[in-house]
């Protein structure tokens, strides 16, 4: 689990770092452990919102990313029994959820 928070976050950093000056992350539920991590200056479309864990799917210019980052946390996620997904408020900003179950 701490390997997982570790890849979601560096993967995070290098495709958003842009939008951290005010992330937040919190976690700790009742038998969930949830993770969100907040960008309140990103706003995804929906067309990125509908491609955003698919393999190869990147926003980034060519040659600067293989689009792979988050469709792996999405499966390492799920492959754990979890949900990896993100929501965007327009003008609020967008926060993505890792929820695992406690064992």
């Amino acid at each position: 689990m701490n390997k997982l928070f570790i890849i979601f976050v560096f993967i995070s950093l290098q495709h958003f770092s842009q939008f951290f000056k005010n992330a937040k992350i919190s976690n700790w539920e009742k038998n969930v452990r949830n993770i969100k991590i907040t960008l309140d200056t990103l706003v995804l479309n929906q067309k990125v919102l509908d491609k955003i864990f698919q393999p190869f799917f990147t926003t980034k210019p060519t040659g600067q990313g293989t689009g792979l980052g988050l469709s792996l946390s999405y499966d390492i996620v799920k492959a754990h029994g979890g949900v990896l997904k993100v929501e965007t408020i327009e003008g609020e900003g967008s926060i993505f959820i890792i929820q695992l179950p406690i064992i």
